[in-house]
């Protein structure tokens, strides 16, 4: 079958139209594709398989990486920078279109190759060693990565390190998950999956973490090697977070969202910042206003606290644990406040922003990595009588469909 491709879906495959039958089109999927090519391949359901490209795309590009077709890391190194870019502002400016809205775009910040400080790998024991790496695009066959063009460096020399792990505690019937962050005590890591531990299990492991300069391991949710605190910068706090806890994906998209994050709220005096995780904003932002951090998982909020108390020239920092899914903040609790920060997970903040469009908070600054769900976050807060004054995309995950975004809204 030959198509030409129309356009690129939101998850990155190529989309072309096709006839059904009485003049019916129905869309079919080509991975891989980009639009206007000319493409050739055998019709599997509604997915093009065994594509052959007869017409290449001028944005098409020889992908940086050596694993770039075996493995399902990431989906878009075929696409020039430039193209990827305007694909990803457009999904949302799409989302925002579809509930009534559109925005002005400040300059996307893109992460360089090679700056992913966290990621998840897979592994297992084999009769030779250890196989471990990323799954290909929709299987479960694993993809070793030793050129991986994604990962951070520091996380590419954990890799023996890591395959020493699973050789010791994994298993050639299960995989094991390692989430492995690049700390400034060295590789943080997170191991599910693994056999359970004995004495002589945990004796080795705490060998191999010493040896290969591992700062924290943690074994299905037990810290069995702590060499020294993971901690991260939150602008002048060190910060360790929980064993696997959420953090940025890159330094440089990290300092993205807080510049935007602090060119939205301006001179603001009194902040308060939701779903704060272990600190990223909440901390750097206290260095020029008082900042009251609620997050729902203690865990994190601990970690906030002692990296805050250890910081010199913060101004006040409260913290308080909370489910502002089930519990939001109210409308009184916003009193006096000059502007909220608000970096919810996929899910958005649906109750939240219900309660955030009945205050006369000046200022909200948004940031998400869901463009469907800040989309409709935004929607409330424009008919309660705020303005979405910008947004700007942050690519951190590069050659990938994720996008996140920072947004200012104003009254």
């Amino acid at each position: 079958m030959k198509l030409t491709i129309d356009r690129l879906g939101h998850h990155g495959d190529g989309i072309a139209m096709a006839g059904e039958g009485a003049g019916k089109l129905v869309p079919v999927y080509a991975p891989g594709c980009l639009p206007g090519e000319e493409v050739e391949g055998d019709l599997v359901k509604d997915t093009l398989t065994n594509i052959r490209i007869l017409t290449p795309s001028p944005n098409r590009v020889k992908p940086p990486c050596s694993h770039a077709r075996s493995c399902g890391g990431c989906l878009m190194q075929h696409a020039s920078d430039g193209f990827v870019a305007e694909w990803k502002q457009g999904i949302v400016v799409g989302a925002l279109a579809a509930q009534g809205l559109s925005a002005t775009f400040r300059p996307m910040a893109i992460s360089p190759a090679q700056s992913r400080r966290r990621a998840t790998l897979s592994a297992r024991k084999t009769k030779g060693g250890v196989l471990m790496g990323f799954h290909a695009r929709a299987s479960d066959t694993l993809v070793p990565v030793p050129n991986c063009q994604l990962l951070h460096l520091d996380l590419m020399a954990s890799f023996p390190a890591l395959q020493a792990l699973v050789k010791l505690g994994g298993s050639r019937t299960v995989e094991v998950q390692l989430t492995v962050t690049r700390s400034l005590a060295g590789a943080d890591v997170a191991v599910t999956g693994g056999k359970p531990l004995d004495a002589p299990m945990q004796m080795e492991m705490a060998r191999l973490c010493e040896a290969h300069k591992i700062a924290r391991l943690t074994w299905n949710g037990e810290t069995v090697a702590l060499r020294a605190a993971p901690v991260q910068h939150f602008g002048r706090a060190l910060v360790a977070p929980p064993p696997g806890a959420f953090l940025q994906a890159t330094a440089e998209g990290e300092a993205a969202l807080l510049q935007a994050v602090a060119l939205a709220i301006g001179s603001a005096r009194k902040v308060v910042d939701l779903f704060a995780g272990a600190g990223t904003f909440s901390i750097p932002l206290a260095e020029r206003a008082e900042v009251h951090a609620v997050e729902g998982e203690a865990a994190m909020i601990a970690a906030l606290e002692k990296g805050a108390r250890n910081a010199e020239g913060l101004k006040r920092l409260t913290t308080e644990t909370r489910d502002l899914f089930r519990r939001p903040l109210e409308p009184d609790e916003f009193k006096g406040v000059d502007a909220v920060v608000i970096d919810p997970p996929r899910a958005g903040a649906e109750a939240q922003v219900a309660v955030l469009a009945k205050t006369a908070v000046p200022v909200i600054a948004y940031v998400s990595c869901n463009p469907a769900t800040f989309a409709r976050d935004a929607r409330v807060l424009v008919e309660a009588g705020y303005r979405l004054d910008c947004v700007q995309v942050v690519d951190q995950f590069r050659w990938s469909a994720h996008v996140e975004l920072a947004a200012r809204f104003s009254r």
